[in-house]
C-alpha cells in the first residue's frame, strides 16, 4: 500500500517527463537499493537501468509503426548466489496514460512487484533459476519499453516463460485471461500455486479475437521474443480505468493482497520448477481452463477436451437417433415433429434477436442511448424482460395455433430433444473450430441428458409433478449457475468498455444482443416447461408491463448515463485538442492554415449532453475532411479514426498557440536511387510524442523505409501512420522512406504530416484549453492538450 501511494502521488506519469523519468525511476531505484540492503545471502541482486531506442510494425488499431528513442527500463534479476542459466520474468509498468494518476494501471502492479522482490530476497530458501522483474516506463506508448527490453537487454535471452501484470479496470479480481502460446505447463502451474485462483480460456478467446481495443506486453513477448506467458488484469470497475478517478485509494487493499498472494505464489513455484529449465519440452498443446466460482480452476489439454466433446456429442445423437427412431413404424412421425420443434426453437430465437434489436437501434436514434451505464439494471428490465416476453410469445402462440389439443407432455419432451440438438450440433461446430470454449456447450449437453436420465422414470409415469421439477431444476444447477457466474463476468468488462468504444459503434445494440444471446442460451432448456404450464398470461403480461415502463422512462431521458458520485464515478470521457496547423504546397508554401480546439467524445453519444452546458461546442462546428490529407488533416496520436466519425467530433476556432519547444522537420537529403525509387532523408526534433502521416499520391508506392523492419505497413483506408515516442536527452530523429516513382508527376509523389503532441509541462495547455475545460460538466473526464500539425508535400 505505501509502495502504490507514492508511485500515484507522484502524479501522471507520461513517458519523456520528468515524472516519469526521473521522478518515479528515482523511487523505484530507491526501494529497490534498500531492499538489496536487507536480502539475504541465499540470492544476488543485480540492478540494471536500460535506456533502449527501437522500432517495430504492429498490427493493433488497424496496423502502424512505432518508433522510440532513450525511453526508459528498469531491469532487477534475483538470482540464486551460484547463478542461473534460466529466467522468469515479472512484468509492470509505472508510465500512465496523461492526465491520470494511473494508480491501477498500472503502479499498483509495481508495488505488488516491489513486495514480492522485497519477500524473495529476504526468503532463506534459494531458488532454483532467476526471477527478473522488470518496471517497464513506456507501456502506455503501445507497448514500446518492453519491445525495447525483450529485443535487446543481454538478460532477455535467458527468459523461459513471463508473468505479465496489466488492468483494465480499477481493483478487484485480477483474472487470467490469456496464456501460452500453447504450453500447458504454465497454465497448471497457476492451478497449482495460485491461492486465489481466477482464470477463464472464455476471456483469452474474447480478447485474442480483437473485439475489445486494447493489448498488451503479452503480445510482444510472445511475438518478439517468442516467450510464453501469463497474462493477468484487474478487470473491476472499468469505468474509471483510464481516467482522473484511478487513484490509490480507490483500491483496496484485499485486492492488492489478494494479487500478491498469487503471483508471489506462481513466481516462486516456477522459479523451483524443472519444468522451467525445460520448457521446449512441453510446449506443445493448448488448455482448456476455467475457475468454478473462484475457488479452484479445471485445466485440462485441449486434445483431451476435444475427445471429450466429441465423445459427449455423439453420446447426444446417439439418443436421440434411439428416440426418434424407434419404433420404426412411427419414426417419420417423430422426426417431423422433432424437428419442427427445432425449426420452431431457432425461429424463436432470430424473433427475439430482431424484436429486442430494432428497440436498441431506436433508443441509439433518439438519442438515449447508453442509458444503463450508470444503471445497469435498466438494460435487464429494457432489453432482459423483452427478451424474455419474446421468446415465450412465440412459444404461446405456437402452442395455441400449431399444435392446438396436442398432448402437453410430448410436447414438452420434444422442445427438450430440440435444445439438446442445437446445444449438440453448436458442440460438435465449435471443437471442430478449435475453440476451447466449447467446453461450455459440454455443460449444456451432459448435464440435461443426465437430468433427464434421472427424471425418465418419473415423467413418463406421473408426468410434470412437483418432484419432476425439483429433479430437473438440481439437474440443471451447474450449467446454469456457471452460465450466469461466466455471463457476469463478461457483463463487468463488457459493459465500461462501450463507454470508450468510439462513435461508430451502437453501444446499446451490443449489449442488447449480449443480453438477447444470455436469455437464449438460459432459456434453452425451459422453453418446454411453456408447454407444460396451462397459461403463461400472467408472465406475459408483467414481463411486458416492465418492459413497457422501462422504455418510457428510458424515453424520457430519467436515466441520465454518466455519473460524478465521488464514491462511484462514471464519467463520460471526452478528449480536447488545442492545435494549430499549416497545409504546404509542393513548393513549401503554406496554403492553408488555422487553429481551433477539436474535440471527440469516446462514446456514441458524442457532445448531445455536453452542449447544453456549453453551447458553443455544438452541431454546427463538426469537423470537415482534408481530403488531400493524409488521415483526414487531422493529429490523431494513434490511428483510432476508424473508431470516430467526422460528424461525431467538432472543431471549435480559436486562437493559434505558439509551443515553447515547437517541432523542427527538415529534408535531409533527397536521393534518386538505382532501382528506379526516390529515397528521402529527414531530421526530426520535438516534445516526447510526434505522430508521422504519410500518404503516397496515385501512381507511387512506399516500398520501404528505415523503420521496423523495413516492410510498410499501412493502417485502415491506406495511409501510414508512425507512432513516435522519445524520454530524457534524446537525439534528433532521422529517418527515410523510399516511394517507387514511376513517372515525374507535377503534383508531386507523396503527402506527409507531422504532429507534435504537447502531453506535460508548461506547453500542455493553453489558456483557451483550459478557460473550456473548466466548463465542462463534473461527470466529465475531459483530457486536453495542445498540438500542432503540418502538412508536406514532396
Amino acid at each position: 500500500r505505501g509502495y502504490l501511494d507514492n508511485i500515484t502521488a507522484i502524479g501522471p506519469r507520461t513517458v519523456g517527463s520528468p515524472a516519469n523519468e526521473v521522478l518515479a525511476v528515482n523511487y523505484l531505484l530507491e526501494q529497490i537499493t534498500a531492499i538489496e540492503r536487507e536480502s539475504t545471502d541465499v540470492h544476488k541482486i543485480f540492478v540494471d537501468i536500460q535506456r533502449p531506442t527501437g522500432s517495430f510494425s504492429i498490427d493493433f488499431l488497424g496496423g502502424f509503426t512505432s518508433y522510440y528513442a532513450n525511453i526508459t527500463n528498469i531491469v532487477v534479476k534475483l538470482e540464486p548466489q551460484n547463478g542461473a542459466e534460466h529466467a522468469v520474468l515479472s512484468n509492470c509498468h509505472f508510465d500512465s496514460v496523461p492526465n491520470t494518476p494511473g494508480a491501477s494501471d498500472d503502479a499498483v502492479s509495481c508495488a505488488v512487484m516491489l513486495e514480492i522482490l522485497n519477500t524473495l530476497s529476504k526468503s532463506s530458501e534459494p531458488l532454483q533459476h532467476a526471477v527478473i522483474f522488470l518496471f517497464n516506463g513506456a507501456e502506455e506508448n503501445i507497448l514500446q519499453a518492453s519491445h525495447g527490453f525483450i529485443t535487446q537487454h543481454a538478460w532477455a535471452k535467458s527468459i523461459r516463460a513471463f508473468i505479465n501484470l496489466e488492468a483494465a479496470g480499477v481493483g478487484g479480481k485480477e483474472l487470467v485471461f490469456q496464456t501460452g502460446p500453447e504450453n500447458p505447463w504454465l497454465v497448471q502451474a497457476y492451478v497449482v500455486a495460485a491461492r486465489h485462483p481466477f482464470a477463464s480460456v472464455v476471456a483469452q478467446e474474447i480478447f485474442q479475437s480483437g473485439i475489445i481495443p486494447a493489448d498488451t506486453d503479452f503480445r510482444i513477448y510472445r511475438d518478439f521474443g517468442n516467450v510464453p506467458g501469463i497474462d493477468l488484469a484487474f478487470i473491476e470497475n472499468g469505468y474509471i480505468y483510464h481516467t482522473e478517478y484511478d487513484t490509490s485509494d480507490r483500491i483496496l487493499t484485499d485486492s492488492i493482497q489478494r494479487a500478491g498472494d498469487n503471483i508471489l505464489a506462481v513466481l516462486k513455484y516456477l522459479a523451483t520448477s524443472d519444468m522451467l529449465a525445460k520448457s521446449f519440452e512441453y510446449r506443445h498443446g493448448n488448455v482448456v481452463f476455467f475457475d468454478v466460482f473462484g475457488l479452484f480452476v479445471l485445466a485440462y489439454p485441449a486434445r483431451v477436451g476435444t475427445i471429450m466433446n466429441y465423445i459427449t456429442a455423439a453420446v447426444a445423437f446417439l439418443y436421440l437417433s434411439k428416440k426418434l427412431l424407434q419404433p420404426k413404424t412411427r419414426a417419420i412421425h417423430n422426426l417431423k415433429k422433432f424437428f419442427t420443434a427445432f425449426g420452431l426453437t431457432l425461429l424463436s430465437w432470430v424473433c427475439t434477436l430482431v424484436t429486442v434489436l430494432i428497440v436498441a437501434v431506436f433508443i441509439s436514434v433518439i438519442g438515449r442511448s447508453l442509458s444503463w451505464y450508470t444503471h445497469f439494471h435498466v438494460s435487464v428490465f429494457l432489453y432482459g424482460t423483452a427478451a424474455a416476453a419474446q421468446l415465450i410469445l412465440v412459444h404461446t402462440l405456437a402452442k395455441k395455433f400449431f399444435y392446438k389439443n396436442m398432448n402437453e407432455h410430448y410436447l414438452g419432451d420434444t422442445f427438450f430433444d430440440a435444445s439438446v440438438m442445437i446445444w449438440s450440433v453448436a458442440l460438435a461446430v465449435i471443437t471442430q473450430m478449435g475453440l476451447c470454449s466449447a467446453f461450455i456447450c459440454t455443460l449444456w449437453v451432459a448435464f440435461p441428458l443426465l437430468t433427464k436420465l434421472m427424471i425418465h422414470k418419473e415423467f413418463s409415469q406421473k408426468g410434470a409433478t412437483m418432484k419432476f421439477v425439483v429433479i430437473y431444476m438440481l439437474g440443471m444447477f451447474v450449467p446454469y449457475l456457471y452460465m450466469m457466474y461466466l455471463s457476469w463476468t463478461v457483463f463487468e468488462m463488457f459493459t465500461p468498455i462501450m463507454g470508450r468504444s468510439g462513435s461508430e459503434i451502437l453501444p446499446d445494440v451490443v449489449l442488447a444482443g449480449f443480453i438477447v444471446v444470455t436469455t437464449m442460451i438460459l432459456s434453452s432448456y425451459f422453453i418446454n416447461f411453456i408447454y407444460f404450464v396451462k397459461s403463461t398470461k400472467t408472465t406475459l403480461i408483467t414481463l411486458t408491463t416492465v418492459f413497457v415502463v422501462t422504455l418510457i422512462l428510458v424515453c424520457s431521458g430519467i436515466f441520465f448515463p454518466y455519473s460524478s458520485d465521488a464514491a462511484n464515478p462514471k464519467p463520460m470521457r471526452v478528449f480536447l485538442q488545442h492545435m494549430s496547423r499549416r497545409f504546404r504546397d509542393l513548393d513549401g508554401n503554406v496554403v492553408k492554415s488555422d487553429s481551433g480546439i477539436w474535440i471527440n467524445g469516446f462514446d456514441y453519444n458524442g457532445i448531445s449532453y455536453i452542449t447544453p452546458h456549453v453551447p458553443e461546442v455544438n452541431d454546427t462546428i463538426r469537423t470537415p475532411c482534408e481530403e488531400q490529407a493524409p488521415f483526414c488533416g487531422l493529429p490523431w496520436i494513434l490511428p483510432v479514426h476508424f473508431m470516430f466519425r467526422l460528424v461525431k467530433n467538432w472543431y471549435l476556432p480559436a486562437p493559434e498557440i505558439f509551443p515553447r519547444s515547437p517541432i523542427h522537420f527538415k529534408v535531409v537529403s533527397k536521393e534518386l536511387m538505382p532501382w528506379n525509387a526516390m529515397r528521402l532523408s529527414f531530421e526530426v526534433s520535438g516534445p516526447s510524442h510526434i505522430s508521422l502521416y504519410v500518404r503516397p499520391h496515385e501512381g507511387s508506392a512506399l516500398s520501404t523505409w528505415s523503420l521496423g523492419d523495413g516492410r510498410p505497413v499501412a493502417s485502415l483506408g491506406g495511409d501510414y501512420f508512425v507512432f513516435y515516442s522519445h524520454g530524457l536527452q534524446a537525439a534528433p530523429w532521422h529517418f527515410w522512406i523510399e516511394l517507387m516513382v514511376p513517372e515525374k508527376r507535377s503534383d508531386g509523389i507523396v503527402s506527409l504530416a507531422v504532429a507534435a503532441h504537447y502531453f506535460f509541462g508548461e506547453d500542455q495547455k493553453s489558456p483557451q484549453l483550459c478557460a473550456l475545460l473548466e466548463r465542462f460538466p463534473n461527470w466529465t473526464f475531459s483530457s486536453g492538450w495542445s498540438c500542432t500539425y503540418d502538412l508536406f508535400v514532396f
